[in-house]
């Protein structure tokens, strides 16, 4: 019987799960997207040279103190600003409301640091306000009046809250949008006022959407480098830099680099675990919109004036400032570096966001065809990038990256004997690898969100008639998800438009994107030189402003 039922297994060998293209391709993807991540942890534990000791003696407690209240001003500002104007025009109709409405939005569009050199041009000593007052007051020097100090903290909180209030303003005002009239009319009927409706009803029904928005303008307050640098605030970013740059440390660069990383997923856990315990449920068969309060008079124009401030100091002087120098130094549109900068830029982010989205639909489709756990586990993970700064990903991806390139160039040239020098970090390999790696979220998160949408069935009914894996994609998938796929192509391009921090880091020599000349000429206090470049960014940002303004109709 044994000898009967060896021969049996012997002709029939356990079948070995084979390890599927798509599930690999998709692993592989998530490895790539979260190296850089693991390089920066790897470096800080195992630096070249450490320098823990000297930085918690120096300056790293200085670095953490003011990105902690840094980032929690603007994310209190923001979410205030974003907050009360999103209640305005959910629940008001006043003259001009459904105009704010869209206009609130328009502040994306214009990066922080581009909002912090229009702010200084316009204020500082040889500004137009300050020579303005000097003239029509008479006096003669700063020593005849008091200015408040525009390259401080106290501004670089106003500019960065003015530019990252839309965050907190899109999701509160979805949020407001999507509450029942009949807990108005009930706390109405009870005598509660317009306050304490708000207070007691409306904010705790927004407060997941409102913490969320928090959480990203919070992140997004710590990826900052452009505005921080230019305001002269020594943050973990900008100590990033001057570590890395200027003391040529990369280990200390690492170490720094991984304190934001921890900060932003402390961060993240913070904002996700306030929610976990928040349900909330429509029990209302029948739900009602919340009828619209129509303010006339005083009220109406407080009401339009309370949101024309936000939308006027994020988004119009800005535009105005950048668009006066852009026009007054019209010449400088024909500059070959403004065009190379500008062909640098359309390139590079073109071709980060096309290898970003195929790589989000290939993982995407690649975890809903394996059976796999790991695959299914490293799929959230992934998004993980979107909220590491850009200068954290500029260490994981660089250091690593060039030790790569000088043992490839090193074996290629003792192989034949022809020097082919670095190859990934002298051209712009790591800058898309960087911008897939940071933006990658986006396209997964469209891609998992549009494939989510569609039926079973299909893909089923199309493998029944003999169409394999890829085919389906092409066939099935791909016509009902390329809205999707378009959107999150435009998403990631304009970010990578606007990205400066590891831009700045991982560009190779004598390499301008639009952002990084505005930065470098707007360092030198030649705005003039930087406007057309600045304006160039805005448009681009526009048309993403546009598209999201169109999907949340």
């Amino acid at each position: 019987m044994s000898d009967l039922m060896g021969n049996i297994s012997a002709a029939n060998p356990p079948r070995r799960r084979r390890l599927e293209p798509w599930s690999a391709g998709a692993m592989l993807i998530a490895v790539l997207v979260l190296a850089p991540i693991v390089a920066v942890l790897w470096l800080a534990l195992f630096p070249t040279d450490n320098i823990w000791p000297h930085l918690l003696s120096t300056t790293l407690p200085r670095y953490l103190k003011t990105t902690a209240i840094l980032m929690l001003s603007v994310g209190l500002l923001a979410g205030a600003v974003g907050t009360g104007a999103a209640w305005l025009v959910a629940r008001y109709r006043f003259t001009g409301a459904a105009w704010m409405e869209w206009l609130l939005l328009l502040p994306l569009a214009i990066p922080a640091y581009v909002g912090a050199y229009a702010l200084v041009d316009l204020l500082e000593y040889a500004g137009p306000v300050q020579t303005g007052m000097r003239g029509l007051m008479g006096w003669q020097t700063s020593r005849d009046y008091w200015f408040p100090e525009i390259r401080s903290m106290g501004a670089a909180i106003i500019v960065l809250a003015a530019a990252l209030y839309p965050y907190v303003y899109l999701l509160a005002r979805q949020a407001f949008r999507d509450q029942s009239g009949a807990a108005e009319e009930v706390a109405r009927s009870l005598g509660a006022g317009p306050f304490k409706r708000f207070f007691r009803v409306g904010l705790p029904l927004a407060r997941p959407a409102i913490a969320a928005g928090m959480a990203i303008v919070m992140m997004e307050t710590v990826n900052d480098f452009g505005t921080v640098d230019y305001f002269a605030v020594q943050t973990l970013t900008t100590g990033i830099f001057s570590v890395w740059l200027q003391s040529n440390n990369a280990g200390g660069a690492a170490q720094i680099a991984s304190v934001v990383l921890i900060l932003v997923i402390a961060l993240v856990g913070l904002e996700k675990a306030s929610r976990r315990r928040l349900r909330f449920f429509n029990l209302s068969s029948r739900h009602r919109p919340v009828q619209h309060v129509h303010l006339h008079g005083l009220a109406g124009v407080l009401a339009l004036i309370a949101c024309l401030i936000p939308f006027g100091i994020g988004f119009i002087l800005p535009a105005t400032v950048i668009g006066h120098h852009a026009l007054q130094n019209a010449d400088q549109w024909a500059d070959p570096a403004l065009i190379r900068a500008l062909w640098n830029t359309l390139s590079v982010g073109g071709m980060a966001a096309a290898v970003t989205v195929l790589a989000g639909v290939f993982m995407v489709y690649g975890v809903r065809l394996s059976g796999r756990a790991l695959p299914r586990l490293l799929l959230p993970l992934t998004t993980i990038g979107y909220a590491a700064p850009g200068a954290v990903l500029g260490v994981g991806i660089l250091i690593p990256l060039a030790r790569l390139d000088h043992w490839l160039a090193d074996t290629v040239e003792a192989v034949s004997g022809i020097d082919i020098g670095l190859v990934l970090t002298g051209s712009a390999f790591a800058l898309v690898l960087a911008y897939a790696v940071r933006f990658f979220a986006i396209a997964q998160g469209a891609a998992d969100a549009a494939m989510g949408r569609i039926s079973p069935s299909l893909p089923m009914a199309a493998r029944s008639l003999g169409r394999r894996q890829g085919q389906v994609l092409a066939e099935v998938y791909y016509p009902m998800i390329r809205g999707s796929i378009a959107s999150a192509l435009l998403l990631v391009f304009v970010d990578c438009v606007k990205e400066l921090p590891a831009t700045l880091l991982l560009r190779p020599f004598n390499f301008n994107t639009l952002a990084t000349r505005v930065h470098e000429q707007a360092s030198l206090e030649n705005l003039g030189d930087a406007a057309p470049a600045a304006m160039l960014v805005i448009a681009v940002g526009l048309a993403a402003v546009g598209m999201l303004a169109r999907a949340n109709r």
